[in-house]
C-alpha cells in the first residue's frame, strides 16, 4: 500500500446465459489471473453469475439456487487469498429477489449490496423481477453465517484507512441523487459498479462521460465493469465497456476482449488530498447525513506492499497529451492572460505598456500576450514598446531575435545598450568586473529593470512582467530585478507550458517570418545572457545551474497541487523519466528544488499582480500562503529515506 495507490482490475467473463457453474468457473478463471497480475480489487459485471438477459428465467428456483452454489464456489477460492472481489448475481430473500452485488475476500462475503434504482421502460424491465434494495443494513444468514445486507454498506481498509470501498449498481449511477453520491460524503474515496448496458449509438461516449463526471464531482475512483458479448442478443447487444477513472480523468477505457482483465491504479492518497482542499467537498460533508450506515473492515496481509505501476505517469502534468486538448488549453491560457492584462490597462487607463524583450522564452511569450491584449482593446501595438538591452553576455542570434519579433508584432523597438552604465556602476561599488560572481550577473538584471521603469514613466505606460512560474517557484530571479514588474503576465504559467504557448502560436500564425523566429526562439537554450558568450554562442545555460525544467515542473505540480511527501515525488518520477534520467539525477534535481522553494518564499511573498491561468499558482494572495521563514529540514529528511534507492 506504499504511497497510497491500489492496483485495481476489471474484467468482463464470457458467460453462458443461465448457466451458472460455467460462469464460476470463468469467474475464477480471472481471479486467477487477476492474483498472478497482483490486482487488488476486482469488479465483474451487474448479474455476470447468471447473465443480465436471463428474463423471465430469473422466476426459476433452479437459477437461482444455482447462482448461490456458484457464489460459494467463488468465496472459497478466494480463501488464503487479498483480493477484494465483486460479482453480480440475483439473490433471494424474504420471496423477494434483488439485484445484488457481493463483496467477497479471503474465503468471507463481507456484504451483500442490493441496486438501488430498479429500471421499468420500454427496452428494460427489472422492476418486472427485481426489488429495489432496502437502504438500511440488515443481518441475513448465508451458509451460518451472518452477512450485512443494504445499500448503506462501506467496507474500509484497514492497511491504507484512506480506502474506503462503496458500491452501487448499473443505472443507480444514473439517479438524480445515486448511492455514490452518499458513499462517497461518508468517506468512500473508491466506487465501484457492476454494471450491463446494451450498446447502442453514443451510449460509449455517455458512459464514459457519466463516470468521468462522476469521479471529478465525488473526488473519487470510479470503476465501471460492464456485461460483454455472452449475453443474449434477442433484443440487445452488450459489448463489455469496462472504465476506470480517478477524479475526473479515465485511467482505463476498452471495450473489453472476453476473458481479459484490464488494470490500472488508483491514487487514494491524491484523492484524500483533494478533498481536504476542496471547500464545496467539505461543505457537503458537513450537512446532515444519513446515519443508517455500516462500516465494516478488511484487511491486506502485505500491508507495506508497493505497486507496480502500469498507469502512465505525464512527465509533463502541465500539459494536455493530447494535441486537440492541447491546443484548446493553449488557446485559452493565451485568453486568460490576455484579459487579466486588458483589465488591469482598463482600469488604470492606460494604453503604452513596456516590455524587456531579450529574445528568449519567457519576453516572447509576455509580447504574444500583450499583443492580444491590444488586439482585443483596438490599439495600435505600437504603444507596446520592446526594449533590448544589450550587454555583457548578449548573442548575436537572442539580439537578432529579438529585433525581428518586435517587427513581426508590429511594436515599437528601443535598443538600451546597458554595458557602460554598468561598468560605472562597478566602479561606484568598488567590484572587479572580471569577477563573474552573483554581482556581476544581478547587477544587469537590476539595470534592465530600472531602464524598463524610468521608460515606463517617459512614455506613460507599466512594465509588463515576463517571469514564469518556474523561476519563481526556484526563485530563480534577481531580487528587484526581473523579479519586478507592475503586472506579471507569465507568473502562473511553468516552463514547460510556456514553450507550448509559443509553440502554439507559432503553429497557427500566418506570418511566416514570425513563425520561423518563434521556432528559432524554442530552439535557443534557456539563458539570463549574463555572462560572456563563448565564440559567439551562450555559455550561461539555465538548466545546467538549476537543474531541466522538465523536471521541476513536475517536481512542482506534485508538491503544490498534491502536497505529496517528497519520496512519492521521487517515485512518480523515476516512472515519468525512466527512459530520459536515471534515479541519481532525479534525486539530485529533486532535493534542489526543495532547498530552493524553501529558501526563496521571500521573493514570492512580495509578487506583483498578474493573471492564474491553473491550479498551480504561486501567489501571496491567493495560493500559497506560505511563510517566508519557513524551515525545509522535514521535507528534506523524508527524502533522505529514500537515498537506498539509488
Amino acid at each position: 500500500m506504499k504511497y497510497g495507490f491500489i492496483k485495481v482490475g476489471v474484467a468482463t467473463p464470457k458467460i453462458e446465459v443461465a448457466n451458472c457453474s460455467h460462469n464460476s468457473e470463468k469467474i475464477i478463471s480471472l481471479i486467477e489471473g487477476a492474483i498472478l497480475k497482483q490486482v487488488e480489487i476486482l469488479v465483474f459485471p451487474e448479474l455476470c453469475l447468471t447473465g443480465y438477459t436471463c428474463n423471465d428465467l430469473f422466476f426459476q428456483d433452479i437459477l437461482i439456487d444455482s447462482a448461490r452454489e456458484g457464489l460459494l464456489k467463488i468465496v472459497d477460492y478466494t480463501k488464503g487469498t487479498d483480493i477484494l472481489v465483486v460479482v453480480g448475481l440475483p439473490f433471494l430473500k424474504d420471496y423477494k429477489l434483488y439485484n445484488v452485488a457481493a463483496v467477497i475476500q479471503n474465503g468471507r462475503i463481507l456484504a451483500i449490496i442490493p441496486k438501488d434504482t430498479i429500471l421499468n421502460q420500454i427496452d428494460v424491465n427489472e422492476s418486472r423481477y427485481f426489488n429495489p434494495g432496502n437502504k438500511k443494513p440488515e443481518l441475513i444468514i448465508i451458509n451460518d453465517y451472518e452477512v450485512p445486507f443494504g445499500t448503506n454498506i462501506l467496507i474500509r481498509c484497514n492497511n491504507l484507512s484512506k480506502l474506503v470501498v462503496g458500491v452501487e449498481i448499473g443505472q443507480d449511477l444514473w439517479s438524480p441523487i445515486s448511492p455514490s453520491v452518499n458513499h462517497s460524503l461518508r468517506g468512500a474515496t473508491l466506487l465501484l459498479n457492476p454494471s450491463a448496458s446494451p450498446r447502442i449509438v453514443g451510449m460509449t461516449k455517455f458512459r464514459r462521460d457519466l463516470v468521468s463526471l462522476q469521479s471529478k464531482k465525488l473526488i473519487c475512483g470510479y470503476i465501471q465493469a460492464d456485461a460483454g458479448d455472452g449475453e443474449s442478443t434477442t433484443d440487445a447487444v452488450f459489448t463489455g465497456h469496462n472504465l476506470i477513472a480517478e477524479n475526473g480523468k479515465v485511467l482505463a477505457d476498452d471495450i473489453s476482449n472476453p476473458d481479459e482483465i484490464m488494470v490500472s491504479e488508483i491514487d487514494i492518497e491524491k484523492l484524500h488530498n483533494e478533498r481536504n482542499k476542496s471547500s464545496i467537498f467539505r461543505q457537503a460533508c458537513s450537512n446532515p447525513l444519513d446515519d443508517d450506515y455500516l462500516i465494516l473492515d478488511f484487511s491486506y496481509m502485505d500491508k507495506d506492499r508497493q505497486v507496480d505501476l502500469t498507469r502512465y505517469i505525464s512527465p509533463s502534468p502541465f500539459i494536455p497529451d493530447n494535441s486537440e486538448d492541447r491546443n484548446d488549453r493553449c488557446k485559452e491560457i493565451l485568453s486568460i492572460q490576455a484579459l487579466g492584462l486588458k483589465k488591469r490597462l482598463e482600469h488604470i487607463k492606460v494604453s503604452k505598456v513596456v516590455i524587456g524583450l531579450s529574445g528568449g522564452l519567457d519576453s516572447t511569450l509576455a509580447l504574444i500576450v500583450t499583443k492580444k491584449a491590444f488586439d482585443l482593446m483596438n490599439l495600435d501595438p505600437k504603444g507596446i514598446v520592446c526594449v533590448t538591452m544589450p550587454c555583457f553576455g548578449t548573442t548575436d542570434r537572442t539580439y537578432e531575435n529579438a529585433l525581428k519579433l518586435a517587427e513581426y508584432i508590429g511594436a515599437s523597438l528601443r535598443e538600451v545598450p546597458i554595458q557602460d552604465a554598468v561598468i560605472q556602476h562597478f566602479k561606484d561599488i568598488g567590484h572587479d568586473i572580471n569577477n563573474h560572481d552573483v554581482t556581476y550577473e544581478n547587477a544587469q538584471a537590476r539595470e534592465r529593470t530600472q531602464v524598463l521603469m524610468d521608460i515606463s514613466n517617459q512614455v506613460g505606460g507599466i512594465v509588463i512582467g515576463t517571469g514564469d512560474l518556474s523561476e519563481l517557484a526556484l526563485g530563480w530571479a534577481t531580487y528587484n530585478g526581473d523579479h519586478m514588474s507592475m503586472y506579471a503576465v507569465n507568473g502562473s504559467v511553468p516552463k514547460t507550458l510556456v514553450r507550448y504557448l509559443i509553440q502554439y502560436t507559432g503553429d497557427n500564425t500566418d506570418n511566416k517570418e514570425l513563425q520561423k523566429v518563434l521556432y528559432d526562439i524554442l530552439d535557443t537554450p534557456v539563458s539570463p545572457e549574463l555572462l560572456p558568450p563563448v565564440n559567439g554562442e551562450i555559455a550561461q545555460k539555465t538548466e545546467d545551474v538549476v537543474g531541466p525544467y522538465e523536471l521541476h515542473d513536475f517536481f512542482i505540480y506534485y508538491a503544490l497541487r498534491y502536497g505529496f511527501l517528497p519520496s512519492k515525488i521521487f517515485y512518480l518520477a523515476t516512472h515519468a523519466f525512466a527512459n530520459k534520467y536515471d534515479k541519481e539525477i532525479i534525486y539530485k534535481w529533486l532535493r534542489s528544488f526543495y532547498y530552493r522553494f524553501f529558501s526563496q518564499q521571500f521573493k514570492r511573498s512580495c509578487l506583483p499582480d498578474g493573471p492564474k491561468v491553473g491550479s498551480v499558482c504561486v501567489s501571496p494572495r491567493s495560493d500559497l500562503s506560505m511563510p517566508s521563514d519557513a524551515s525545509g529540514t522535514a521535507w528534506l529528511e523524508e527524502l533522505d529515506k529514500i537515498k537506498h534507492c539509488l
